[in-house]
């Protein structure tokens, strides 16, 4: 079982049982045609809010080396999936027309899909050049992420698609990452579990 967090903006209350700092360790296994490129990494990942109706997430890791040499870093927003207001600030520095949408667990609910959880949406931007714009579904305890969109500077590495799950298992933040990259179908990526510290 679950506790939800009702402290924060009512939208994030199914989001809640994510915020907080993760840590622990995964492993990546790609394989590129014949060659399986593999390796075992740390793992530290942070959920926040700021009083907005979302999630701030950052990931790094490292390689678990005697001198935890740095990996990889991504940085990015979690938050129900739903049509913009009024009531939203935006774009840009605009502001808000009257009151924030869907202030109320009420107000939430009526967000609630036929199967029972909440459509989400999740940008990922990645140092090297990548953003990814996933659309999802947050069911209790499990995540489930598809890209809808994967943006690319000219001087990024090939990348297409992902698929990204996460659940809440014993307690553990387990995740599985699926992409399509250097010419490469979807296929099994990275994957983790991370435990609580924060």
């Amino acid at each position: 079982m679950i506790e939800l967090d009702t402290s924060g903006p009512a939208e994030l209350a199914p989001l809640s049982w994510l915020v907080g700092l993760w840590e622990g360790t995964g492993i990546v296994d790609y394989k590129i045609g014949e060659e399986s490129r593999s390796l075992e990494f740390g793992q530290r990942i942070s959920f926040t809010h700021d009083g907005l109706p979302h999630l701030n997430y950052n990931s790094y890791t490292w390689l678990l080396d005697d001198n935890k040499t740095p990996h990889v870093t991504e940085t990015g927003y979690w938050r129900l999936r739903r049509p913009a207001s009024e009531g939203d600030p935006g774009p840009g520095l605009l502001p808000a027309i009257g009151e924030r949408p869907y202030g109320t667990a009420d107000e939430v609910e009526t967000l609630r899909t036929a199967d029972g959880g909440f459509e989400i949406e999740v940008s990922i931007v990645h140092p090297g050049g990548i953003n990814e714009f996933y659309i999802g579904e947050v069911t209790g305890p499990r995540i489930d992420l598809a890209t809808d969109a994967v943006m690319r500077t000219e001087s990024a590495k090939e990348y297409t698609a992902a698929t990204r799950m996460y659940g809440l298992v014993e307690g553990h933040l387990l995740w599985a990452w699926d992409i399509a990259a250097l010419g490469q179908d979807l296929r099994t990526h990275a994957s983790g579990r991370l435990a609580r510290v924060e």
